[in-house]
This record gives structure tokens, C-alpha cells and sequence, in this order.
């Protein structure tokens, strides 16, 4: 039974990874299980400088999942290199880095830094606001997110994933702009942009007024984004969206993606990860599946 699978010529154990911002660089969860039995794990958005984040309250709790206006709040690239990379390079995972800044020559200095780095992957957060365009997110106009792949990946060594934004009209879109700008992979979805109101204290219940929706609750959108992609795009993708368990990684499978991050679902069971790669163990298992390739977009 073959659960490894390849992603721009890096092969992974299986398709199971985290992810970026559920996960730290990985070291919490090592406490309770041993990382090496994940495909790859993603870290935390790395910036060229130390990021301060959003103010407080930056978390709530929805009927089915959980709004975060965290604000990427994160050391910078050279406390990242000195302290986690070490880390999770003890453990036979792939390592992934989530890559976020504020302007292009933000991101391309993040990626030249690595370039030198044990990393096997680069995942680009487009859904940071565009400073210098008042603000839109890169990956809500697709000339910015075709230009910003194009000019990421005049300095990346590693192969470079483009994480997708929902918060868009159409999502085939941007997965051609990405293509055309020479992205290697594509993961999708980011969060859904929502808000939560405190009816007895009248007011937002983040500080932020908004923030990403992730959990369950955006699990039937992420996967009709992830075929429609599929069906738009010849690139692997990485599928994420309300992933709990092993039959939600499957329906992300048989929609198009050839892996998986668990993100949320972290929060709530720590196990949550490994519980998804040894769930599509156990699914193979049953309907007698040889290779978990055979189940990548099977539903046409």
C-alpha cells in the first residue's frame, strides 16, 4: 500500500501536512506525538521583520468553526532560522515555510533568505494586504498574484505553493494567474472573511472588527474550490478547509488535491493530524485502494 505522493518533485511520506498558523514550528505538538509521522509539517507565516500582530481579542469561537484576526504576528525570518528550522529538522517530515509580507521585495527577501535553508517547500500567504495598492490582498487581483509568483519565483530555490484566497469571485481566476506566474503548487483555501457581533456587550467580538472563518463550517466550500481548481489548473494542489478526520481529507482527495493540511482541527485535538494519516491508512485498507494516487480528483 503506497501513501507517498509527489508535490514539484518532493516526495512526501503521505499526504498529510498542517496547517500554517495551527501549528507553530511544530514544537508544542511534538509533545504529543512524533512529527515524523506526518507528510510535511507548515510553520507559521515567516516575515522579513518581526511581526507585533493585531491587537486583543483576536480569537472567537463560531457554530462550527472559529473566527482569527491574529494579524501574523510572528518573530521574523532570523529568529525562525536560528530556532525553529533545528527543531523540526530532528524529525523525517518535510518542511514547509509560510511566507507573508506586506509589499513584493517583502516576500523575495523572506525567499532568498531561504534559499540557502533546509526547507523543502515555500507556501506564499497572498492573502496579506498589498501596502503599496491600498491595501487589497494579493490574492484578490490576479495581475498582482500573477506578478507577485513571477517575481517570488526569480528567487526561490525551492519549489513554490501559492495558498489561494476564497475571498473572490471566482477562484479559477486566481489558480490561472498563479499557473501563469510559475507557481509549482497550489494550496487552497485560506480563510473565509467573517465577523462575530457580542450581543451583551455590543460590540465586535475581535478587536479586529472581521477575521478568517476556518473550521467545519467552511468545509463544503473548500472542497467545491478545490475541484473547480482541479478541473481549471494541471498543478498539484494541496486541499485545506474544516479538515477533522480522515473522510473529510478523502472527499478533499477525490475532489483534486494530491495532499491535505489540517488546520483548525489542531486546536481542539492535538492528535487531530495523525489521526487523519493513519484514518486514510485505514480507508485504503478497506476498499482495497494500492496507491492513494488512484483517489486524486477520481470524482469527475
Amino acid at each position: 500500500m503506497n501513501t507517498k505522493v509527489m508535490l514539484a518533485g518532493v516526495e512526501l511520506k503521505n499526504p498529510v501536512m498542517t496547517a500554517s498558523g495551527t501549528f507553530g514550528s511544530g514544537a508544542e505538538y511534538s509533545e504529543f506525538y512524533d512529527l515524523s509521522a506526518l507528510g510535511a509539517v507548515v510553520t507559521k507565516g515567516v516575515a522579513n521583520a518581526p511581526w507585533a500582530g493585531n491587537p486583543t481579542p483576536r480569537i472567537a469561537e463560531t457554530r462550527g468553526g472559529m473566527l482569527n484576526a491574529i494579524g501574523l504576528q510572528n518573530p521574523g525570518i532570523d529568529v525562525f532560522i536560528k530556532r525553529d528550522l533545528p527543531f523540526l529538522k530532528k524529525y523525517d517530515t518535510k518542511i514547509i515555510v509560510n511566507v507573508c509580507g506586506k509589499t513584493v521585495e517583502d516576500y523575495c527577501a523572506v525567499v532568498e533568505r531561504l534559499s540557502a535553508e533546509p526547507v523543502d517547500l515555500l507556501e506564499i500567504n497572498v492573502s496579506c494586504p498589498n501596502v503599496k495598492e491600498g491595501g487589497i490582498a494579493f490574492g484578490q487581483d490576479p495581475k498582482a498574484l500573477e506578478a507577485i509568483t513571477r517575481e517570488v519565483k526569480k528567487y526561490a530555490i525551492q519549489p513554490v505553493i501559492m495558498k489561494l484566497s476564497p475571498n473572490v469571485t471566482d477562484i479559477t481566476e486566481m489558480a490561472k494567474a498563479a499557473e501563469s506566474g510559475g507557481a509549482d503548487v497550489l494550496s487552497l483555501i485560506n480563510t473565509i472573511t467573517g465577523m462575530k457581533i457580542d450581543i451583551h456587550r455590543r460590540t465586535f467580538a475581535i478587536a479586529n472588527k472581521t477575521g478568517g472563518m476556518s473550521g467545519p463550517a467552511v468545509k463544503p466550500v473548500a472542497v467545491r474550490m478545490v475541484y473547480q481548481t482541479a478541473q481549471a489548473v494541471k498543478l498539484p494542489i494541496i486541499g485545506m478547509g474544516g479538515i477533522c478526520n480522515a473522510e473529510d481529507a478523502v472527499e478533499f482527495i477525490l475532489a483534486g488535491a494530491s495532499a491535505v493540511s489540517v488546520g483548525t482541527a489542531n486546536f481542539a485535538n492535538p492528535y487531530a493530524a495523525r489521526e487523519v494519516a493513519q484514518g486514510l491508512e485505514a480507508y485504503m485498507r478497506k476498499y482495497q485502494v494500492e496507491d492513494i494516487r488512484e483517489l486524486v480528483g477520481a470524482v469527475r
